[in-house]
């Protein structure tokens, strides 16, 4: 496949020890012929593929920077493409001049992603293992990062190809007694091939039901830390933080807006949200922030409800309880270290409550061993065993292949032509190969790609 030769800056902008600046296309080599000169003094297209040469850049006669270039010569390659990456010294400047250089050689500028795309149009990458790039390269934790290199060895493109596999195996059979009528072949589909549908729908069950957790593992939990004012939500969160992140004080109203962090509670993400107190108040800017975290109520994935321990249940305390109560909800008692006064009977819609002391870092691990095991049901220890998605893009089309799997179903069972098998195995093959890209839109492709950090 022929495309112009691009270049882009793949390292972040900035001042750092190395800067490179990467170039993929069949005039790689010519454009580097023209800028770099080897300390070896050998040719350009002499060089060893997945050699590193060092020697320097020039514009004209004048020497720009000492660099270390590395040659990959096409079809072994990240793009299946003649590949250069120069290494210079980072910073700003001499990595832009070295682009504009190397644009002013011919080549074009990179856009978003596309160096990937190119691995995919040329056969490197299947979709799901381009998109798994973009997920190692925003992943949060260990344990996203591990869902992603799977992806990236190829374990979802093998598993869709043996999906159609099976549907094939289906398909062969229903074309020809469509084809063929003249063979005499009985139009009841054999049991075996109703197996493969039935093996089909399972498995993609499967893959369907592992997207929430997946999806958790990927994108974090949006925790909102809810409560009254001054019963030590700032507190909590500082001390899951183990930093002092937000402002504590005996001031009722302290936090008028959110604050949010990311924390990692054995490999999942929480985007932990602290927010305003929940009261009624006259101050028009808490009130602002009061109403905000209402509204990050409805948006959480998870409720963490601090109450304090050493003062009684209050009217705003119920009227919190009553709003949340249809939420994800882990009930929190702080303030242990002080004498207790509460009594939540009234609240025996919460059936999970931990005792702590957010400001003695007094069983915050008990804490974290609850969100987790709360959140996932301890049934993610081994996802880096078991195939697990985490994009919406995916659970969609097995969405639609199961939806056309369980048509053929009815079909069958009202007895109905075999045509109208025929139209649904080839909905749920298309869909199927919706998932790897191997039918793919335009539109899905720039969506995808555009996605990506330019010099990727």
């Amino acid at each position: 496949m022929m495309f112009d030769t691009i270049a882009a800056i793949s390292t972040p902008r900035g001042e750092g020890g190395i800067g490179i600046v990467r170039i993929s296309g069949s005039d790689s080599f010519t454009i580097l012929e023209k800028i770099f000169k080897p300390k070896s003094k050998k040719s350009i297209s002499s060089l060893k593929s997945y050699s590193i040469n060092y020697g320097h850049i020039y514009d004209g006669e004048k020497i720009i920077d000492e660099v270390l270039v590395s040659i990959m010569k096409a079809p072994s390659t990240y793009t299946k493409e003649d590949i250069v990456e120069i290494n210079c010294h980072g910073g700003y400047v001499i990595t832009q001049r070295i682009l504009e250089i190397v644009l002013e050689k011919g080549a074009q500028i990179a856009e978003p992603g596309e160096f990937t795309r190119r691995a995919f149009l040329n056969g490197r990458l299947d979709l799901t293992q381009a998109e798994s790039v973009m997920d190692i390269i925003h992943g949060k934790t260990e344990k996203s990062i591990s869902l992603s290199l799977n992806q990236l060895r190829g374990d979802l493109k093998d598993k869709i190809h043996k999906l159609k596999k099976l549907l094939l195996d289906v398909a062969a059979h229903v074309n020809v007694v469509l084809d063929y009528p003249e063979e005499g072949i009985d139009d009841p589909i054999p049991k075996n091939l109703i197996e493969n549908l039935h093996k089909v729908v399972d498995e993609i069950n499967d893959l369907i039901s592992s997207y929430d957790k997946g999806k958790m593992i990927k994108e974090g939990i949006k925790t909102a830390i809810v409560g009254k004012p001054n019963v030590g939500k700032s507190s909590l969160l500082n001390s899951v933080l183990r930093e002092e992140r937000a402002i504590v004080t005996k001031v009722a109203g302290t936090t008028r807006d959110t604050i949010e962090e990311i924390v990692n509670i054995k490999g999942i993400p929480l985007i932990m949200i602290d927010t305003a107190g929940i009261r009624d108040t006259e101050d028009e800017v808490e009130n602002i922030g009061v109403q905000k975290s209402k509204s990050l109520i409805k948006e959480a994935d998870l409720v963490l409800f601090v109450l304090d321990s050493s003062r009684e249940l209050s009217k705003e305390d119920i009227e919190i309880y009553e709003t949340i109560t249809n939420s994800k909800v882990i009930g929190i008692l702080n303030k242990i270290d002080k004498d207790k006064k509460l009594d939540i009977s009234r609240l025996s819609k919460i059936k999970e409550w931990i005792e702590i002391s957010a400001l003695e870092k007094i069983g915050i691990e008990n804490l974290e061993d609850e969100i987790y095991n709360y959140v996932i049901s301890g049934e993610i220890e081994d996802s880096s065993e078991k195939l697990t998605i985490t994009n919406i893009r995916h659970k969609s089309a097995l969405e639609k292949t199961k939806q056309s799997i369980d048509n053929i179903f009815e079909t069958i069972d009202m007895g109905y032509p075999m045509d109208l098998i025929a139209v649904d195995l080839n909905d749920a093959i298309d869909s199927l190969s919706e998932v790897t890209g191997e039918i793919s839109s335009e539109d899905l492709l720039d969506h995808v790609f555009s996605n990506f950090c330019v010099g990727k």
